[in-house]
């Protein structure tokens, strides 16, 4: 079953960009890479670190708490091949970024 849920405006997050974004009783960190957005579980798997304020480059997020680094676009961790973060599907429609929290 889908849950699509508003994040935030498109045109309020710059390319480059991330934003940390409560939905439900969810964590989520969103990001716009080149104009394409992509959303993921907002808890480090470290140490519960907040990755949507992290800083990106490119496609990958750091974790601002010890240094552990995703691919925003499929939640794979950089040098962990067996660590993955989950993912949401994104949509933006009318101007709005959209999560589907059902994952």
């Amino acid at each position: 079953m889908e849950n699509w849920v508003r994040l935030a405006d498109a045109g309020d997050l710059a390319p480059g960009s991330c934003r940390e974004v409560v939905a439900g009783d969810r964590l989520i960190a969103l990001f716009n890479v080149d104009g394409q957005f992509y959303a993921l579980d907002g808890v480090c798997p470290h140490q519960g670190g907040p990755l949507g304020k992290g800083s990106l480059r490119g496609c990958v997020v750091t974790c601002p708490w010890h240094g552990w680094q995703f691919d925003v676009r499929s939640g794979q961790h950089q040098f962990s091949p067996t660590v993955r973060q989950p993912t949401l599907p994104v949509r933006v429609e009318n101007g709005a970024v959209l999560v589907n929290l059902a994952g």
